[in-house]
């Protein structure tokens, strides 16, 4: 389902009399069988009679599309679009409300009180690279129901009436009175269980995306959809990934509010998006037992006078489960999934007992890790199948789920997460989200794409061990100079970085101490994280002399140039020694610095993992991970990868 599409044949007999409407010459369109609405619009329907089910409407018998200005009721309405007589006029509805444009259809139940979204037929993403993967779904299926907050899970809300805020044919705007005092009167359930004076604002334009709005009284709403997972995407560090499974025991998932979530539905070819701007929000996730498996089946989102918006995308092979097994050690292992369309596809693995994201690469091949070391690449393509390689460094553990949430040379006709964030955000706060600035690598190159490309004490000392290995060092020196510089310069990075490092963690195990005392409630929430905090200064303590200083590099930069500064046979014997302490020095940096790296990643994790079952520290977890991200932004190339 995709806004920058039309889908479907425009059937010219139902467009050109909502045109008619919209022009206030035409007639009311009366009984019948109407095809689905398909021009590129979005049409405000009556249903004459409150609708028996829950279902997708089929028979629209005695429905009639409301027009965007009542004068078209009228006998003459050329006359009363001229008289002030006529104006303000609200319609009525005999019957429930739906609005209806090229990718949904909602249905606005007066006997129930609920909110019904559906993915219309036919509206979907492209298979846009493989045969295989061109099989049609997500054809007229439900995409969520909704209802106020205070209404139990499975439990009807009760009358609701509904209020044409605005209908404008690109635009309509609904307002939603739930239970109590002023709820719809006509046929259907008794009295609601909506509170009085609760009330919703819904908003739909011409595309997949949905804006929810508690008002009044109303303290939130209930989204019910079922999803296998959650997502709870971030862009510095690495996505929270809520497997109901891994709660056992829990009804109901607090999760931080950090502007966006995605919801992996059943069949892996689905994909719920859900936004919303910076406040106080409050998101949980309700779980139930279906089919055998723990799922999510509602999103309780409580606002902060702000607005949600919800979105399906709906494609072939949107998403994929893996399950990791012990015969996947050290074997190449193509996976029956393949991508639908280019895009940034990744995954989670366990690298040194952490959550890691891998973004699939275009081809096999290494990486080397501070911590970890050499090891081959987990996931990449070959052409559009998915690949994956396990080994003891990044091992076979759970599941792996594969999917992407923003564009990587992906066709323009494909919408993605990240498009919705920024079609409902806006650039502006999108950007402060997205952080492209934090995500870009900081340079330790002194003179950027001038020096050795492998700016590093490994290769520094490699490029001058060539010259010793000429016997070239006295003609140059210029070079030897430049080049112990730029390790200078890398080192004075390396411990920069680090002590930024222990400066967080400092600041952050004084912060959650007296988090504890002013908490005590949250304590043993706390302590969690605070065990994991210290790692990071340990392992500087275990290294420091190891790590050396500034003034130690000096040195041996001293040395470095007075060996080559005269010509004897013993200088690549006596260099070799200095290589070794050069490479010393910065291998044991290189180790710190990805274990802070890693560190805070975990931190940041857990924050958000643990408060789930604790609704009272979501709060000090959004604290906490506001802390890591803003250390975790612009890393350096040997804490992680870009823009992960």
């Amino acid at each position: 389902m995709n806004a920058k599409q039309t889908f479907g044949q425009w059937n010219q007999v139902s467009w050109r009399r909502a045109a008619r409407f919209a022009a206030l010459v035409g007639a009311i369109v009366l009984g019948g069988n109407l095809p689905a609405f398909s021009a590129p619009g979005v049409v405000l329907w009556d249903t004459d009679a409150p609708l028996a089910d829950a279902t997708a409407p089929a028979n629209r018998t005695g429905w009639k599309a409301v027009p965007t200005e009542l004068f078209a009721f009228e006998a003459s309405p050329a006359k009363a679009i001229s008289d002030p007589g006529y104006w303000g006029r609200e319609h009525a509805f005999t019957g429930d409300a739906v609005v209806e444009n090229p990718s949904l259809l909602a249905v606005f139940s007066s006997t129930r009180g609920t909110v019904t979204i559906y993915a219309k037929a036919g509206a979907e993403l492209p298979a846009t690279t493989n045969a295989a993967t061109a099989a049609v779904t997500a054809r007229g299926r439900k995409i969520a129901e909704i209802l106020p907050l205070a209404t139990a899970a499975g439990a009807p809300a009760g009358r609701s009436r509904v209020t044409t805020i605005r209908n404008a044919g690109d635009e309509i705007v609904l307002e939603v009175t739930y239970g109590g005092a002023g709820a719809n009167a006509g046929a259907g359930a008794g009295a609601g269980t909506g509170a009085p004076g609760e009330t919703a604002l819904f908003s739909f334009g011409r595309n997949e995306i949905v804006e929810l709005k508690p008002t009044g009284a109303s303290k939130g709403l209930r989204v019910l959809s079922a999803l296998e997972y959650g997502v709870l995407p971030s862009f510095i560090g690495d996505d929270l990934i809520y497997d109901p499974a891994a709660f056992p025991e829990a009804k109901s998932l607090a999760v931080p509010a950090e502007n966006m979530f995605v919801g992996l539905q059943p069949g892996g070819d689905r994909m719920l998006v859900v936004t919303w701007p910076k406040g106080q929000q409050q998101v949980r996730l309700g779980l139930a037992e279906a089919d055998g498996r723990r799922r999510i089946e509602s999103l309780e989102l409580q606002g902060d006078g702000q607005s949600f918006f919800l979105a399906l995308l709906s494609a072939p092979a949107l998403w994929h489960r893996e399950p990791l097994k012990a015969i996947f050690l050290e074997k190449d292992v193509a996976l029956a999934w393949q991508r639908p369309f280019p895009a940034k596809w990744k995954t989670q693995l366990f690298e040194a007992g952490t959550r890691t994201t891998y973004a699939f690469r275009q081809a096999k091949g290494t990486v080397w890790r501070g911590v970890a070391g050499n090891y081959d690449f987990p996931a990449w393509f070959e052409g559009e199948t998915a690949f994956l390689r396990l080994g003891k460094k990044v091992p076979p553990k759970g599941d792996a789920l594969v999917y992407f949430l923003e564009a990587r040379e992906t066709p323009a006709t494909v919408t993605t997460p990240v498009d919705i964030l920024k079609a409902t955000l806006g650039r502006p706060m999108s950007e402060a989200i997205l952080d492209p600035a934090g995500r870009k690598l900081r340079t330790h190159h002194r003179r950027g794409g001038e020096s050795v490309h492998r700016a590093c004490t490994c290769g520094y000392t490699e490029a001058i061990e060539a010259i010793f290995k000429a016997k070239e060092e006295t003609g140059k020196q210029a070079f030897i100079a430049d080049a112990i510089e730029d390790m200078i310069f890398f080192v004075r990075c390396h411990l920069d970085r680090i002590a930024e490092y222990q400066r967080f963690a400092a600041d952050l195990t004084q912060h959650l101490r007296a988090k504890s005392q002013a908490a005590p409630d949250l304590k043993p929430f706390l302590e969690n994280l605070e065990a994991i905090v210290q790692v990071i200064p340990q392992e500087y303590e275990v290294q420091k002399e190891n790590m050396k200083s500034l003034d130690h590099a000096a040195d041996l930069a001293k040395q470095t140039m007075a060996l080559a500064s005269k010509a004897d046979p013993d200088n690549l014997k006596t260099y070799a020694a200095l290589l070794k302490a050069w490479r010393g020095m910065g291998g044991a940096q290189d180790y710190v610095l990805a274990q802070c790296h890693t560190v805070t990643r975990k931190l940041y994790q857990e924050a958000g993992y643990t408060c789930a079952e604790l609704p009272k520290a979501v709060a000090a977890a959004e604290d906490i991970r506001a802390r890591c991200r803003q250390v975790l932004r612009h890393a350096d190339g040997y804490e992680i990868w870009a823009d992960y």
